[in-house]
């Protein structure tokens, strides 16, 4: 048995008197292997741990357990952690907090390899778009990020979390919006009979990573979405906000021939919304 470990601290005390947190999230990016072993006995999946480190310095380490899983040693990306009961704990009490430590344990035939797994920590080789983030979700409709400050790094020097704007403060969340259609304004009153018009409804708002529940993305959008965030191609753009669910009208009209008709007309009204 093997257990690599990576110690990550943030420093939460940006956060404002009287503001509620309402969930926080450890992200962190998964680093693919860049060695690929030809060994039969190398297990193809590791085991990995999300601790809080109950005290800083201890020998051995006083550690509790809050998430575990099982990752793929070929594959790449962002993990997300949900450490919400933690954070909060923090956030009560500041001196509580030393920081996540995340191990990866590996088990092979009594035979040990090291660096099967890497998350991207550091500042200076990697991309800043891949350090690791705690994002806090707060009542103020505030999304504030904090980026990793590296374990070796005095408390004196270590940087406030910064607020980063959501869309909620720039732009509005993709979400459903009243649209009236007379259709005496556009011309089509001489052929319809009844209604004299009806709420279509329309699709606002912008599809920002991460992209939550409520947005009823694809997930396709959600790719999108990660790569427009890590500006891996410049001509990618986010997800659109577009009707995700549409519902028929019955239209009462006069036909080519003047005949009074009573149809079903499919996809006239927009009842929900989502990033696609």
């Amino acid at each position: 048995v093997h257990v690599d470990q990576d110690h990550f601290y943030f420093d939460i005390s940006a956060m404002e008197k009287g503001e509620q947190m309402l969930k926080a999230e450890f992200r962190v990016f998964k680093l693919k292997r860049t060695h690929v072993s030809g060994r039969s006995d190398v297990k193809h999946f590791c085991k990995v741990e999300v601790y809080e480190i109950l005290e800083s310095g201890s020998k051995p380490q006083k550690k509790h357990l809050i998430a575990s899983r099982l990752l793929s040693l070929y594959t790449e990306g962002w993990e997300v952690f949900n450490v919400t009961q933690t954070v909060s704990k923090w956030v009560g009490n500041s001196s509580s907090n030393h920081g996540f430590l995340i191990t990866t344990t590996r088990v092979f035939n009594n035979r040990i390899e090291h660096n099967l797994v890497k998350f991207a920590k550091s500042q200076g080789a990697l991309q800043e778009s891949r350090n690791a983030l705690l994002v806090l979700f707060t009542n103020s409709n505030k999304r504030r990020s904090s980026s990793f400050v590296p374990s070796s790094t005095s408390m004196s020097r270590r940087p406030r979390a910064a607020a980063v704007p959501s869309a909620k403060n720039q732009v509005t969340a993709c979400h459903r919006r009243e649209l009236y259609v007379d259709f005496r304004a556009i011309g089509w009153s001489g052929w319809i009979i009844y209604p004299s018009g009806y709420n279509a409804f329309y699709c606002r708002g912008s599809c920002l990573f991460p992209l939550g529940e409520s947005l009823n993305a694809t997930n396709h959008a959600t790719v999108q979405s990660i790569v427009h965030t890590l500006k891996l191609s410049q001509d990618i753009s986010t997800p659109c906000c577009v009707p995700d669910e549409l519902k028929s009208l019955n239209l009462l009209y006069f036909d080519d021939k003047e005949n009074v008709v009573l149809k079903n007309y499919k996809d006239m009204v927009a009842t929900r919304c989502g990033c696609h």
